[in-house]
């Protein structure tokens, strides 16, 4: 079976599950194209990623030309359904938060990308997130395009449902993926009962080498943060639970694994509370070094304000690691709170230290006992072939409704 993947900028080094799932499709004899709206000339670390980027069809490497040039091919070849995509596009506009000008640039990219999948002989298209991606592959199936589907992951989507339509793609798309129950029971609150049955769940993967690596616990007192740092992730409580602790004289390190728009203020509220040699930055680093991070440290905390479902968790759990997070989104669904790690009221800074204080201060055997109740729960739950199985299912379901 033929596949094409359209994602807004591929690869992407926070985006390390969408690759896992292609990888994972492919094993299990599927044929992905692979298609990107940008990410030629994008800084990658993993050289997976570097390969992945030549496998890959840049839809605006060349320029603007190629796109109008498309679009009045279109337009002289299926003139009724360019017409239907223009007023689509029109109507898309209306509520959205970009302009119309914008959503005719993605009409022009559905058409360039019509030719492709016909040329490939792509039976089904898969856009990953909500956004601009599955609005061009909505204008590509009524260009007469292949059914289409997309994988939803929060929390953007939610934050944003009406002024990108996520209503709409999900009555006219063949079938929505949720990686979390979570998004499932967000996604059903945005459209009528009788449109529930397209929304499916799907578990992000966790890479097998995480599932297979033999470690001990680290008997250290380092603690890991993994994620672009950004207002969402909540570094900047972080810091201040970091702050409470030193002044207490709890003795620790904190490593931030990630980069991000929010680093300046991190590194300021670093050096507010003089934390040089407790806290630091790695910046963006390779899968093998996350790894490496992960196993290095007692716990890993993400201390989240919104969430879907965040892979690290998995993968550090998956490493038989404690993981210290929040009650938000689809976190509650993977972690047991005394099984895994600790879960904390989301922005409540005190209880965030304690559960900092409690994880330094447990006994290694807890540590190990939690760890090791924590490798079994990703291996259950997010095995990425398992998650392409699925996948899999799906899209030679809709194959059959289109013959």
């Amino acid at each position: 079976m033929r596949v094409a993947y359209l994602i807004n900028q591929y690869p992407k080094v926070s985006h390390s599950f969408v690759r896992r799932e292609i990888l994972a499709l492919e094993q299990q004899g599927i044929h992905v194209l692979r298609i990107a709206l940008r990410g030629w000339d994008a800084q990658v670390v993993d050289k997976e990623d570097v390969l992945e980027r030549e496998r890959t069809r840049y839809v605006l490497k060349d320029g603007f030309l190629p796109l109008l040039l498309a679009a009045l091919r279109m337009l002289v070849a299926r003139p009724i359904r360019f017409m239907r995509a223009l007023r689509l596009a029109a109507e898309l506009s209306r509520h959205a938060e970009r302009p119309l000008p914008v959503h005719l640039v993605y009409l022009a990219e559905a058409c360039r990308i019509v030719p492709w999948l016909g040329d490939e002989g792509v039976q089904h298209l898969h856009a990953h997130f909500g956004t601009n991606s599955a609005e061009v592959a909505m204008l590509i199936n009524t260009l007469g395009g292949p059914r289409w589907s997309f994988t939803v992951h929060g929390p953007e989507e939610f934050d944003k449902a009406p002024s990108i339509a996520l209503a709409e793609k999900v009555r006219r798309c063949e079938f929505v993926v949720a990686v979390s129950s979570f998004g499932r029971s967000q996604l059903y609150r945005l459209v009528d009962p009788t449109f529930w049955p397209k929304v499916h769940v799907v578990h992000c993967g966790v890479d097998s080498t995480f599932m297979t690596v033999s470690s001990a616990l680290s008997s250290g007192k380092r603690l890991v943060c993994v994620g672009r740092l950004c207002e969402q992730k909540g570094q900047l409580l972080l810091i201040e639970a970091a702050h409470r602790l030193t002044a207490e004289g709890t003795d620790f390190e904190l490593v931030l694994a990630g980069d991000g728009e929010l680093r300046p203020g991190v590194e300021a509220s670093i050096s507010h509370y003089r934390l040089q040699d407790k806290v630091r930055i790695s910046g963006w680093i390779s899968n093998d070094q996350v790894q490496k991070e992960i196993l290095a440290a007692r716990a890993l905390v993400l201390p989240s304000f919104a969430e879907g479902l965040p892979v690290v968790l998995m993968e550090a759990m998956a490493l038989r690691r404690p993981v210290i997070s929040t009650y938000v989104a689809g976190i509650p669904e993977l972690v047991i709170p005394g099984e895994h790690g600790w879960l904390v009221p989301a922005g409540d800074v005190d209880a965030l230290t304690k559960a900092l204080r409690t994880c330094l201060d447990a006994p290694d055997e807890v540590l190990a006992r939690m760890g090791d109740a924590a490798h079994q729960r990703a291996l259950d739950r997010h095995s990425t072939s398992q998650g392409a199985g699925k996948l899999i299912a799906l899209f030679r379901t809709s194959a059959r409704a289109g013959t």
